[in-house]
């Protein structure tokens, strides 16, 4: 098969596109046919090594972790999917080695659900990471409620803009940092925009003068200090970038793959709660300049790289 992979730790020049061998399916697991996967700064920051203390890698790796596409094997022990079903997936291991930036995938049923009927399959593949991460950490880390004041930084990003529209889902008003240019996207989600940058906790203060009940960091440093000093009396901090979070009583995230979780992501996008913007589309053959475009850091959305198959 066709597929991106790097043989070594380093920037996006070590990313290679050729021929690998097919995955091997596994008894719980089934053969996906990958129509679109997604671009996260978690696989960047683990391609230059950032992860090695927590994920062992398995060269030559394969990068990613989302997935949309088609089952076109099950394991012989899987009866959750049959051969033709689309499902979408959050293709994570406890190593890095069989990702998804290929034209198939051997996706353990633990991190697979269907496919939103509604979404396409470059749309479908932006959803699992991004809202498993806003979804795990708005409802399992920070525990929001209906009514309260909830902070999202970095709120037209991937992760950001999810968990703008599942706060507002849950009832809650939702602030969201953006950069001005963002800032009528951010409006759109359902979120007040504020810019972030110098004098942010005083912005935030204006906006939320009795403190803010749930802050949710993706960006760290300077933001982060500012939900600290703006939380209210009782008020909550959960981060996705900075351990750091642990100094000011927060707690730090890490998404984990949830079949539970991500088929319920699945139904509220069905139902038109959440959306993904996809902010450009990008062939496998050239994921390295699609990473390298989501380093930048100013991606709206979702940045997707598809397989292109013969009908």
């Amino acid at each position: 098969m066709k597929a991106i992979s790097y043989s070594r730790y380093g920037s996006a020049d070590v990313m290679e596109y050729g021929d690998l061998p097919d995955p091997k399916v596994g008894p719980d697991s089934v053969l996906v046919k990958v129509r679109a996967a997604s671009v996260n700064p978690v696989d960047w920051k683990a391609r230059e090594g950032y992860l090695q203390s927590a994920l062992e890698a398995v060269f030559p790796v394969i990068p990613g972790w989302d997935v949309s596409g088609v089952v076109v094997q099950p394991g012989v022990a899987v009866d959750e999917f049959a051969v033709g079903d689309e499902v979408i997936g959050y293709v994570r291991e406890d190593f890095l080695s069989r990702g998804t930036f290929a034209e198939y995938v051997a996706a353990p049923v633990r991190t697979l659900a269907r496919k939103p009927l509604s979404l396409s399959f470059e749309e479908a593949a932006g959803l699992p990471l991004t809202g498993l991460t806003a979804y795990q950490v708005l409802h399992r880390t920070l525990r929001i409620r209906d009514g309260e004041t909830v902070l999202v930084h970095a709120a037209a990003g991937g992760v950001g803009s999810m968990a703008v529209q599942l706060a507002r889902h849950a009832g809650c008003r939702v602030i969201g940092t953006a950069g001005p240019h963002n800032h009528d996207h951010v409006r759109q989600l359902g979120a007040e925009p504020v810019e972030y940058g110098e004098g942010l906790a005083d912005r935030l203060r204006a906006l939320a003068p009795e403190g803010i009940d749930a802050a949710f960091d993706t960006v760290g440093g300077d933001a982060l200090k500012a939900s600290a000093d703006t939380l209210a009396p009782d008020g909550r901090l959960a981060s996705v970038a900075d351990p750091e979070v642990f100094s000011y009583g927060g707690k730090y995230a890490f998404v984990r793959p949830d079949p539970t979780d991500l088929a319920h992501l699945a139904e509220l996008a069905e139902q038109g709660f959440v959306r993904v913007h996809v902010d450009r589309v990008f062939p496998l053959a050239l994921a390295a300049d699609a990473y390298r475009l989501n380093e930048e850091g100013r991606t709206r959305g979702k940045i997707i790289v598809a397989v292109e198959w013969e009908s």
